[in-house]
């Protein structure tokens, strides 16, 4: 049985996430904090589990094996930290740290620790980029030379997502920093670490943050990679290139399909099957003593990533 302590509440899939692990029969929900103790207590009672007043304390546990981080983003260097400390193994939400800084001195904690850590980054699970990745790595359209990653949606002009998401203080930034995330971690993996960014930021809305972005970053090899996100767009279905010096692959898009040409016209490639999602792939490496898919290293790198975004923009 894995004991999950619940870290903070804010994140939009906390509920998600704590519903997951109560269905997984390796589970069981044994306690919860949150910065506002009304609203953890609330939740603690809700998830039929104890209330702690401090990350600390949380993590102190006997009965606490794990721990999931869905606290505020400004707040994951002392709740991971805490969880490390104590030797609790972690899962969070993305980013991991709002500065670089941060981020080095929770991965540190992480690696001392000896944990299994695990950032959810669910498009890295998803078929058609596993093939993507692949097809990539056996250099069916040869060095890249292109990439662009285009995801958005309506939430801020629909109004579902809360406004604490909007805080600079507490994210750290807007539609870049929490949905251009995905496109971010997917190029560092597919492209490498980039070498310099320039962004563009508006704000259509006229929150406090950005809610219409883009980032275009340079990598060593010369390749241009986009990352496109936004909170004001509908019915904007996620698209996806990829070119280089034999071809290109192309994914999303109103077809919702992958499909690459070398040369010999568009095809349609057969795709293997998905990975477990990161909070199962999580569960399984710390039933079986086996590597996390989605590491600290992979953490750090996404921060590092999203503060050269933010720093050019």
């Amino acid at each position: 049985m894995i004991r999950i302590g619940l870290a903070g509440t804010w994140h939009v899939h906390f509920g998600g996430y704590a519903n997951a692990a109560r269905r997984d029969p390796r589970c069981r929900i044994t306690a919860l904090w949150d910065p506002d103790p009304v609203r953890g207590k609330q939740a603690a009672a809700g998830q039929s589990c104890d209330f702690e007043p401090t990350p600390e304390a949380l993590c102190a546990r006997e009965d606490v094996d794990a721990v999931l981080v869905c606290c505020e983003t400004n707040l994951h260097e002392a709740a991971i930290t805490a969880a490390a400390n104590a030797g609790k193994h972690v899962f969070t939400e993305k980013v991991l740290c709002i500065e670089p800084e941060a981020a080095e001195r929770t991965a540190e904690a992480v690696r001392r620790g000896g944990i299994s850590f695990c950032i959810s980054f669910p498009w890295r699970c998803r078929s058609d980029f596993l093939w993507i990745k692949e097809a990539l790595d056996g250099g069916l359209v040869g060095s890249p030379t292109f990439c662009r990653m285009r995801n958005t949606h309506n939430g801020a002009i629909a109004g579902w997502l809360p406004e604490s998401f909007f805080d600079p203080g507490i994210c750290g930034g807007g539609a870049m920093m929490d949905l251009g995330a995905h496109g971010m971690y997917l190029l560092n993996w597919l492209l490498g670490e980039p070498v310099k960014a320039a962004s563009a930021f508006t704000s259509v809305t006229g929150k406090a943050v950005e809610d219409n972005a883009l980032t275009a970053l340079v990598f060593e090899n010369g390749a241009i990679g986009v990352n496109e996100t936004g909170f004001v767009s509908n019915c904007d279905p996620f698209a996806f290139e990829l070119t280089g010096e034999k071809g290109t692959i192309l994914a999303g898009g109103f077809l919702d399909r992958v499909c690459y040409n070398t040369g010999e016209g568009w095809r349609f490639p057969n795709l293997p099957k998905a990975m477990p999602d990161p909070l199962t792939a999580w569960l399984d490496s710390i039933e079986n003593g086996t590597p996390s898919p989605f590491g600290i290293d992979d953490a750090a790198a996404l921060t590092k990533t999203m503060a050269l975004a933010y720093r050019n923009a």
